[in-house]
């Protein structure tokens, strides 16, 4: 199984744009290749669970979501900053 796991942890990292590709970049900086690979496989054991278990579908979460936690941030900085009581102008940056 666990081999399994550390192949499919391998090809999900290979997969531009996917969740799977974010996690294994935001992880192997902390801890190395084979401990991000491990940690992958992980959570493609624990989504698999989930998936039978729970008897939902899989829904890819790419960079599409990153995208709206940013803005969903932003807003939430900006409705902090104007209960301060600072003015706040957003523009574009150059």
């Amino acid at each position: 199984m666990r081999r399994v796991l550390n192949q499919s942890a391998h090809a999900a990292v290979k997969t531009k744009g996917s969740l799977f590709e974010l996690l294994y970049r935001r992880f192997v900086t902390r801890l190395g290749h084979a401990q991000a690979i491990g940690a992958i496989a992980h959570r493609l054991c624990r989504l698999g669970w989930k998936i039978l278990q729970d008897n939902v579908t899989y829904e890819e979460r790419g960079p599409t979501v990153n995208k709206a936690r940013a803005h969903r941030r932003v807003s939430k900085m900006l409705r902090e900053l104007r209960s301060l009581g600072y003015r706040v102008d957003l523009r574009p940056a150059p």
